[in-house]
């Protein structure tokens, strides 16, 4: 008997783990498929056009603010421009760390080696292409984010697009803000609980497990926890303290050793620009040929740096500023970082490192049996082919990123039990019990995130995420002649020399 109950409560286990996914995923496979759902006679999924039409929108209104504030973003995220009187609780760097620890996680490392597994190195190309696009997208959500935010007497802030939906569109008498706020807080709760904490916690664990050897999930999740808690207690000055040091430490370690592996193979490069850029418009036999390139840039690009969801908008609002433009001109650096500096990095060290098979006779890579991605050196696809990558530079690289993933993991969850709380503090009101128990119902869905393998919790809270898009770019289209006014209000200012740099 002794000897039966381990088995006896593994099988157990697994069976209450496969029925809890059996029973989430015929109640909510209806709303997962109709998010992912595709465009009709194609690959591509209509969420991830939304964002891209959106983005490109905004990227024609503003004229291209993109490239003309680039510049500027920079200053001010060196605080040239920053008074330390002004209203808001974070600087404006510790703000692009906090919201950047949102977004730069495992998208980056696994689910670009998804797109270039599918597309070849030819999703590069769209996946840059719809990054930049995204900045503008980032820049008008994350001005209004600071426009409307709430600012209470004791120096705290609550910002984000569920306020400029009730604020924003009663200012310009439109009906249906209130609704739209209620949805995109709903959307965010449950997407901050699965994506942005259960799917961290369980890849996390995979990831340790994966050298350590295999060991209950919970350990793993309830460590997390009491990290995660003893971060989120002290409120956004602590998350920020926290990012604004892991952020640009696990970024800049990850490009450091994929400069490495390109310098070492420097007499690729050129060869890999090459493939990018005819792989962008030609396919060179991949799977879905030059469609299948466009349709796997874009939608990692969507997946991975969130330029439209509204989530950074939440993190950005809590900034200490008088000008609401500043910080949608600081945002819009975030999905460069992402998706055009570290995606870009990894699709690279992925292309110049052998591991996709390629025909040299022919000059195309070589399919799969099935046909649907190229096939690999070693049969590995998502975060294993990335590992294998960076491994042929060095060896011990499998280490190096069990330690990225764990930190990525960590930050990404951080910051969205900010976003969650802001949604759950505009739906049950301001105040320290109400934090306190999302708080802690968070840090209790890290053990379970960490320990089940809920496979439709996480689509569901997936679809949850991209949902939050369809409100937010909904608001944004109606609010963006408010941003347009701020924006020429601010740049006018300071041409005319009125705003001025502040000495530190």
């Amino acid at each position: 008997m002794a000897a039966l109950s381990p088995v006896a409560a593994a099988a157990q286990e697994a069976s209450i783990d496969d029925r809890i996914n059996e029973v989430f995923a015929g109640s909510t496979g209806w709303f997962v498929n109709l998010i992912f759902m595709n465009l009709p006679g194609t690959d591509f999924p209509w969420i991830v056009m939304w964002l891209v039409i959106g983005a490109s929108v905004f990227t024609i209104y503003f004229g291209l603010i993109q490239l003309r504030a680039f510049g500027h973003a920079i200053s001010l995220v060196k605080g040239d421009y920053s008074d330390p009187n002004d209203a808001g609780e974070v600087s404006h760097f510790q703000a692009l760390a906090t919201a950047l620890s949102g977004t730069v996680g495992l998208g980056n490392i696994a689910g670009v080696a998804v797109a270039v597994g599918i597309g070849g190195p030819g999703a590069t190309f769209w996946m840059i292409l719809a990054g930049l696009l995204g900045m503008a997208s980032k820049f008008t959500e994350c001005t209004l984010g600071v426009k409307y935010r709430n600012e209470y007497p004791d120096g705290t802030v609550s910002g984000g697009p569920m306020y400029y939906m009730t604020k924003g569109f009663k200012e310009r008498g439109l009906p249906g803000g209130g609704i739209l706020a209620i949805l995109f807080s709903i959307f965010c709760i449950l997407g901050a609980l699965g994506g942005g904490n259960m799917f961290q916690a369980n890849q996390a664990h995979a990831q340790i497990s994966g050298i350590t050897g295999d060991y209950p999930g919970w350990i793993t999740g309830l460590v997390f926890a009491v990290i995660v808690f003893l971060v989120i207690v002290g409120g956004i000055k602590s998350i920020a303290r926290v990012t604004e040091k892991v952020v640009p430490f696990m970024g800049i370690m990850y490009v450091i050793v994929a400069l490495i592996i390109l310098l070492v193979n420097y007499d690729k490069i050129g060869w890999a620009f090459g493939q990018i850029f005819a792989g962008a418009f030609t396919g060179l036999g991949v799977a879905g040929g030059f469609v299948g390139a466009l349709i796997q840039g874009f939608k990692r690009a969507a997946f991975s740096n969130e330029a439209g969801v509204g989530s950074a908008a939440i993190a950005h609002s809590a900034v200490r500023t008088k000008e609401p433009i500043t910080e949608g001109v600081v945002s819009l650096l975030e999905p460069f970082i992402d998706t055009v500096v570290i995606c870009t990095m990894t699709a690279l060290v992925i292309t110049i490192s052998g591991v996709l098979v390629f025909d040299e006779a022919a000059g195309i890579y070589v399919l799969n049996e099935a046909g649907t991605s190229i096939q690999t050196a070693d049969g590995s696809s998502g975060v294993q082919l990335t590992s294998a990558a960076f491994a042929t530079g060095f060896s011990w690289f499998p280490y190096v990123l069990a330690i990225a993933v764990i930190l990525f993991a960590f930050s990404t969850m951080i910051s969205w039990s900010y976003y969650g709380l802001k949604a759950w503090t505009y739906l049950f009101g301001e105040g320290k019990t109400k934090e306190l128990v999302f708080k802690l119902i968070f840090c209790v869905f890290i053990v379970i995130g960490a320990a089940a393998k809920l496979g439709a919790v996480i689509d569901f809270s997936d679809a949850m995420i991209f949902a939050m898009a369809v409100v937010n770019i909904t608001a944004l289209y109606f609010l963006m002649p408010i941003v347009k006014r701020e924006m020429n209000s601010y740049f006018g200012r300071l041409k005319s020399g009125e705003i001025v740099k502040h000495k530190h």
